[in-house]
């Protein structure tokens, strides 16, 4: 399933994320820091969301949020809607 999330605070205008069940297959920055937003698209293809939401919640950037931690938000809330469906 893919799904699209617009983050607040970080440098980032939107993030795709396409599941299959539990797994990450693939996620694209639309904004944010060339480099690190596409090592961080590298890094987590195939890990269990779960896994990538709990190591990304928190990390900060110039203020409160940051590009994986909107990442890790968005994650959040899709484990969210998928238990509460």
């Amino acid at each position: 399933m893919t799904y699209q999330f617009k983050p607040n605070g970080c440098c980032a205008k939107q993030i795709k994320i396409t599941t299959e069940g539990d797994i990450i297959k693939e996620v694209q920055f639309v904004g944010g820091c060339r480099g690190n937003t596409t090592g961080i698209e590298r890094l987590i293809k195939d890990q269990k969301i779960c896994d990538v939401a709990q190591t990304l919640r928190g990390i900060t950037c110039r203020g409160t949020t940051s590009c994986p931690d909107q990442l890790a938000i968005a994650l959040e809330q899709i484990v969210s809607h998928d238990t509460a469906a």
